[in-house]
């Protein structure tokens, strides 16, 4: 129900509803390892730049912090013991880790020491606080939303955090919300480039869209009506955001509007008429008296040398404090197309190719049984599965995708008889029905038979 990738693409962690957080290899599809937590798992991220942590939040306990490479786990410090529905997040460089309770308590912790940093506490006025529900770095810059449950979404500067100290009083940055309809949100993310901010509601599949800088609404976007929304992503570099709901991912995209008339590059649209005002010696065959241009500094670039060889990174892809892409990313999979019983195989070979490889069937025989003499091949290794042991978390927890505890309706039988029955049940024609006695003998293909033809009259 959740996964995080690394930062190369080459590994990916997941987190299952029976509680079952595990590393898996992208190129080969293997589970590298796995962890067992007692409570249903509500994020799981991998660190920015260290793909030998992950960062999990499990229900009702504080913040787990994985190494993979030892297997070992660190529990975060967090404000209250009492209040456990903590949420946590590492930020745009891992550095830190800010987390959030149902006190509207934020902490920022160094990453490798657990060290307390900074503090502040989200209130709604005076004195009255808010319950945290999550916390969203953006890519570039050094911006942060929190999503609290006064359906309020408060955007802070997280150098303005860390200055403030502990107990600080910083104040957010803008303030985004739906005043008429008070809109609860379930998921918010920031845009490629952090200039945007797309929030989706928990009461229907709708997105708003805000320009950070001002605070303004840009857009309301509205999906398929009665479905409620799940998650919220947009692309890293493109205008493209994706949204699920009810199993089924949304894409939305900008319409692109086809317009032949100034298909060429030199020709120009015109939205009305205009008078053209010939040039002079445009339309002249060769001008007699024209002197030698002098090589300006477009004709000077035709003749300089041009490196194909050489690829230079793509900024959208790089960080703000980074200049190369990695090297080692995982940019494609590489993988096949999976044809069943095609009618076509636009893949196999020709014809004449068919005929020519009928001759070597001898020989493909012989190999085949090689290669079946051989063995079948090793079975994959089973990964290693951690216990993690949390103190006083407990342990018959269920999932929130999976329904509530004690939750007797998915258990409770259909009261009352199936619709269309009455006193006993009705034989069905497509259904075999048992003899007893001396019909014992009859087969069931030939009773069910019967059967049918009893019931439609006469046989087909």
């Amino acid at each position: 129900c959740l996964c995080s990738w690394s930062r190369d693409g080459h590994k990916l962690v997941s987190a299952s509803t029976d509680n079952i957080v595990s590393q898996w290899d992208v190129l080969s599809g293997d589970c590298d390892q796995r962890f067992r937590f007692p409570s249903p798992i509500l994020k799981v991220q991998y660190h920015p730049r260290d793909q030998n942590r992950v960062l999990v939040c499990p229900m009702k306990s504080a913040p787990v912090m994985l190494t993979l490479s030892d297997s070992k786990h660190v529990v975060l410090p967090v404000d209250d013991d009492s209040d456990l529905n903590v949420v946590a997040s590492f930020d745009r460089r891992g550095e830190y880790i800010y987390t959030g309770n149902a006190k509207g308590k934020i902490l920022v912790l160094k990453t490798d020491t657990q060290d307390l940093v900074a503090s502040f506490r989200v209130t709604t006025g005076t004195s009255n606080t808010t319950a945290i529900k999550s916390i969203e770095f953006a890519r570039k810059g050094s911006c942060f939303l929190i999503n609290t449950a006064d359906r309020i979404i408060r955007v802070y500067d997280g150098r303005e955090i860390l200055t403030c100290g502990r107990d600080g009083e910083p104040e957010p940055m803008q303030k985004l919300q739906d005043l008429v309809n008070r809109t609860p949100w379930k998921k918010c993310c920031f845009s490629g480039d952090g200039e945007y901010i797309v929030a989706g509601s928990a009461r229907q599949h709708a997105l708003y869209i805000w320009e950070k800088s001002i605070g303004n609404l840009v857009k309301i976007l509205h999906g398929t009506r009665g479905e409620l929304l799940l998650d919220v992503a947009w692309h890293p570099v493109r205008p493209i955001i994706a949204s699920i709901s009810s199993g089924v991912v949304s894409i939305w995209a900008q319409n692109q509007v086809e317009n032949w008339s100034a298909f060429a590059p030199d020709f120009k649209e015109l939205d009305e008429n205009v008078e053209y005002e010939e040039r002079e010696s445009e339309f002249d065959i060769e001008d007699e008296d024209k002197s030698e241009p002098e090589q300006t500094g477009a004709d000077a670039a035709e003749d300089e040398e041009v490196d194909v060889t050489s690829v230079d990174p793509i900024a959208a892809f790089c960080s703000s404090d980074e200049e190369l892409e990695d090297s080692k990313a995982l940019l494609y999979l590489p993988i096949a197309p999976e044809v069943e019983d095609p009618e076509e195989n636009p893949y196999g070979p020709p014809p004449d190719a068919v005929q020519s490889s009928l001759t070597d069937e001898g020989i493909g025989s012989e190999k085949k049984r090689q290669c079946s003499s051989d063995g079948p091949q090793a079975p994959k290794k089973k990964p290693k599965t951690t216990n993690i042991e949390l103190q006083g978390v407990p342990n018959d927890e269920v999932h929130p995708l999976l329904g509530v505890k004690g939750d007797g309706k998915s258990k409770k039988k259909q009261a009352g008889r199936p619709k269309g029955s009455k006193g006993k049940d009705k034989d069905s024609p497509f259904k075999p029905k048992l003899y007893k006695g001396d019909r014992g003998a009859l087969p069931l293909e030939g009773a069910a038979k019967g059967k049918v033809q009893a019931e439609l009259g006469q046989p087909l």
